[in-house]
């Protein structure tokens, strides 16, 4: 199984360029499964739904985040509503959207993704 994450997507001109090499890197690579971190790919404060939307579209399987998610409060009903968007499974109880998520491809072979953040170097 190949499987390849991409880490922190931050601001516009991050996404035009994953978006745009995502077909590229699919094939050349023969990728199973893309993984990418986009809590920063607003502008490098967090992500909104039509980002995630424009990912997804581009054929990213599952997105992960951590502590910036949050800083476009549209996200939430949108993470609730969205497993392959995933927020760190650490967090606190009752936080919206889940942390882990099972991913099939078209061959059925399936990846399980746990999303997990330190605490360590934050003022909170």
């Amino acid at each position: 199984m190949r499987v390849l994450f991409l880490g922190d997507i931050v601001g516009r001109a991050a996404r035009k360029a994953v978006i745009e090499q995502v077909p590229v890197l699919r094939e050349e690579l023969a990728l199973d499964f893309l993984v990418v971190n986009c809590e920063n790919a607003a502008g490098g404060f967090g992500v909104t739904p039509t980002i995630c939307d424009d990912l997804f579209a581009a054929g990213i399987d599952v997105l992960t985040t951590g502590n910036h998610v949050w800083d476009k409060p549209e996200i939430i009903p949108y993470i609730e509503a969205t497993p392959r968007l995933l927020r760190p499974i650490n967090m606190a109880e009752g936080t919206p959207g889940a942390g882990s998520v099972c991913v099939t491809d078209e061959a059925g072979r399936r990846l399980v993704v746990i999303n997990a953040i330190t605490n360590l170097f934050m003022s909170d």
